[in-house]
């Protein structure tokens, strides 16, 4: 090397030193500009199996629940039921994928990673949520959109302590992982390899939104669709940019908690 000029630096790959025709000077340069590493994705048929994967269990578990109803078991027992039915599946199918298409390492497959500032990056997720909610909300008042809450259902059961424990753990600790890693994990990392990011996002949350359809609701799925796809939306977009679950996971929980904590204390249920 004889013309003198910048050079990466032999003692830091990652800077530019000075090289004046016979040796190196001390003068060092900026880093050089060294690009960001790709953004994780998963082939296109994990997407499609990890939809697959929760709306057959889910239809199944509510028609199945519909049909054990007239036994009049515990509801905490039809909560497990219906626990074991809708996710149990799912989680299945993240292990197979994980070592059929992915890199054999569950976690790092989905982003399932969660960091000490995601006890910031989390709340802030949340208000984003929360201000998705609020913005479809009234969309959905202002069109005159058929809605009814996914908790309305809950307010007559409040008083049953058995039933309050299991549905909070359901809510605030085992639906906000199990949901964050097959819709911004599997979903969304899946749809990426097929398509542009702002469409991956788009259709993650919009599916997020009717995975939560019951059929007793009808039209009324309408509006809540509507409102849960905002709150998809909101969620993809932090997996997307953090790269990892941490954040919605903590989001996803403050959500379901805050829902839970206004329908079991008998106020108007708003919420996931």
């Amino acid at each position: 090397m004889t013309t003198p000029g910048w050079y990466p630096d032999p003692y830091q790959p990652e800077w530019r030193r000075y090289w004046d025709g016979a040796r190196w000077t001390g003068d060092i340069a900026v880093p050089r500009a060294i690009p960001p590493p790709p953004r994780p994705t998963l082939p296109f048929p994990v997407a499609v199996g990890a939809i697959v994967s929760i709306a057959v269990p889910l239809a199944i578990s509510r028609v199945l629940l519909r049909h054990l109803s007239q036994y009049d078991w515990p509801i905490v027992l039809y909560l497990v039921i219906a626990a074991v039915l809708a996710y149990v599946p799912p989680l299945i199918f993240w292990a197979y994928a994980s070592g059929r298409w992915g890199s054999g390492h569950r976690r790092l497959d989905v982003g399932l990673l969660v960091k000490w500032k995601d006890l910031g990056w989390g709340p802030v997720t949340w208000l984003a949520c929360l201000g998705a909610e609020v913005v479809m909300a009234v969309v959905v008042k202002l069109a005159h959109i058929p809605f009814q809450s996914n908790t309305e259902s809950l307010r007559d059961l409040h008083d049953r302590r058995g039933y309050v424990v299991a549905m909070l753990l359901l809510a605030v600790l085992i639906a906000p992982v199990v949901e964050e890693i097959i819709f911004r994990g599997l979903v969304l990392r899946g749809l990426q390899s097929r398509m542009g990011p702002v469409a991956a996002i788009a259709v993650q949350g919009v599916l997020f939104g009717m995975a939560h359809i019951s059929p007793e609701r009808g039209m009324r799925n309408i509006g809540l669709v509507m409102i849960l796809s905002g709150v998809g939306v909101v969620l993809g977009t932090s997996a997307y940019l953090m790269r990892r679950l941490g954040p919605t996971m903590i989001a996803h929980a403050i959500m379901n908690g805050i829902a839970m904590a206004i329908v079991l204390s008998g106020w108007v249920p708003t919420g996931t």
